[in-house]
């Protein structure tokens, strides 16, 4: 027996909802995910200790939102992270500009970079690491 437009138009609008649904679902997931690992945690702690910077956008309270993980200046690989976390006080908004590179030996992350780029065009450093990154290490002839 022949299923119905009723049936079938109801059968789509279920498959759509679920799949909607599950789209948002890990969207958040993933979003939740960047929270946890050690750059995100040691960028926001970087600027937690600086209290003129939280001063500037108003904090205490530091509101940190979601990732934004369309945004093309977010890429993250085996090696490299470079992350841009946004945040607010009661007086400015802006974004947490962070890289980081992994050390393969230890498998942790360093920060190389943090920086508070606000709304109002205004850039605070907030990190930077005197620690070169791999790639701008250079090796003399003589090395070898």
């Amino acid at each position: 027996m022949p299923a119905s437009w009723q049936q079938l138009r109801n059968l789509a609008i279920f498959f759509g909802v679920m799949s909607s649904s599950g789209c948002a679902t890990m969207y958040y997931l993933i979003q939740k995910s960047f929270t946890k690992k050690e750059y995100f945690t040691e960028a926001i702690e970087k600027l937690e200790s600086q209290p003129s910077a939280l001063e500037i956008i108003g904090a205490p309270p530091l509101k940190v939102h979601h990732l934004k993980l369309m945004d093309k200046y977010n890429h993250v690989d085996k090696s490299t992270a470079q992350i841009k976390i946004p945040v607010s006080g009661s007086l400015l908004t802006g974004n947490l500009c962070t890289s980081a590179v992994r050390d393969h030996l230890n498998q942790r992350w360093s920060l190389q970079e943090v920086v508070l780029e606000l709304k109002n065009g205004q850039n605070i450093p907030i990190f930077h690491s005197n620690i070169p990154d791999a790639d701008q290490i250079e090796t003399s002839p003589d090395a070898f």
